[in-house]
């Protein structure tokens, strides 16, 4: 099974989970107060899943290295690869 597949079967357990308790089918007596605070819970769970998201993106963002060889081998292969075009007889813009 994929990672979405997984994620997709936890969403839909929890979802109908939540669906149980907040509808409440009859026969089920769910106190009013827990009623009251199931009510809003997947608004509740979004936003947190939104901050972990984005407080994910700011650690990685922090935390990214540079890669001080591979930037210098870029600009090695670019450099050949001008050399190469010009010799083909590419003419290159002011730079």
């Amino acid at each position: 099974m994929t990672k979405l597949g997984q994620w997709l079967c936890g969403l839909a357990l929890l979802g109908s989970a939540w669906a149980a308790l907040a509808l409440a089918p009859p026969g089920l007596q769910v106190p009013t107060p827990l009623r009251q605070a199931l009510l809003p819970l997947p608004v509740y769970l979004l936003v947190a899943f939104g901050c972990y998201s984005l407080a994910t993106v700011g650690y990685r963002l922090a935390t990214f290295n540079d890669c001080e060889e591979a930037a210098a081998e870029l600009q090695e292969h670019i450099r050949a690869a001008r050399a190469d075009l010009a010799r083909r007889g590419l003419r290159f813009g002011p730079q």
